[in-house]
């Protein structure tokens, strides 16, 4: 009786000693969740920031800020100017951040998005990147229920009678190298389709002139998206969105397309929104910040 006596408080010592543990746990765990508010500050800024202005932007006082950047100085995470006192994101901070940028795969990113955007909009999708050749589609899911569209992984898209292929012209044909490869291949593709017989179904919104080469890459870049009706076969529309990459270039380009009778073609439509909000989170995952 005396041993059952004394086994009963060394198992509450067990359980109180595993309490403290867990509430431990939950307070590093909570510390540095409030810690890294600091950081996300930091990264979301355009700049340094003077103590009082990140704890604001943090939601602590300058005080407790104060304590966290201590930490995080030595850590190599958070740097401060001598001068300015201003505090920025230190090497540690850069070092993670290549590190995992150089570990992101666009298109495995893409391909991982597409099952949950395939049920929001019920019409196919496809992933495209730049090739040798121009933008060519690498991904393909078809949606059930909807007409098939005659493509394949490997095509190449036209740069002017498709929505992807207007995606691509448009947005890496602005400026820097990329401009330089983009613009003769449309002035190439523009002989091509002045040449194009007028026999059978005709088809709408086809570029004739340089004029109207510019005013579609213009319309593209404000709405933010590459769309065709009719452009590139008779009775299908389709809508590509950019997804850019940290260093601001065009990573790929997100298709939805399908039959006219069953797509939404309106730039404020259902399936235009769900493409736009998608591309900008892939964007955002991928490092790509927007510039004020």
């Amino acid at each position: 009786m005396p041993a059952a006596k004394s086994s009963a408080p060394k198992a509450t010592v067990r359980r109180d000693a595993a309490d403290q543990d867990t509430e431990h746990l939950r307070a590093g765990i909570q510390s540095v969740e409030v810690g890294f508010e600091l950081l996300n500050a930091l990264s979301q800024a355009p700049g340094a920031l003077m103590l009082r202005d990140l704890a604001a932007a943090a939601g602590m006082s300058a005080a407790k800020a104060h304590r966290y950047l201590v930490s995080f100085q030595r850590m190599g995470l958070v740097a401060q100017d001598p001068v300015s006192t201003r505090y920025d994101l230190g090497p540690a901070a850069l070092r993670l951040g290549l590190a995992s940028l150089s570990r992101l795969d666009a298109v495995k990113l893409a391909r991982d998005r597409v099952p949950a955007l395939l049920h929001e909009t019920g019409h196919t999708l496809a992933i495209a990147v730049w090739g040798n050749q121009g933008p060519t589609m690498v991904h393909w899911a078809e949606a059930p229920q909807t007409v098939p569209v005659t493509l394949r992984l490997g095509d190449v898209m036209p740069l002017l009678t498709s929505a992807t292929g207007r995606c691509f012209a448009a947005f890496m044909g602005q400026d820097g190298p990329d401009a330089q490869r983009v613009g003769p291949m449309v002035r190439e593709e523009l002989a091509r389709v002045k040449k194009m017989p007028r026999s059978g179904v005709p088809l709408v919104d086809v570029p004739q002139t340089l004029q109207d080469v510019q005013a579609i890459m213009e319309e593209t870049r404000t709405q933010g998206l590459g769309r065709v009706v009719h452009s590139l076969l008779p009775g299908v529309g389709g809508f590509c969105a950019p997804v850019f990459d940290a260093q601001g270039r065009l990573a790929l380009g997100l298709v939805v397309l399908g039959s006219v009778a069953t797509l939404d073609t309106g730039w404020s439509g259902a399936p235009a929104q769900a493409l736009r909000r998608c591309a900008q989170q892939l964007s955002a995952d991928l490092g790509y910040r927007v510039q004020p």
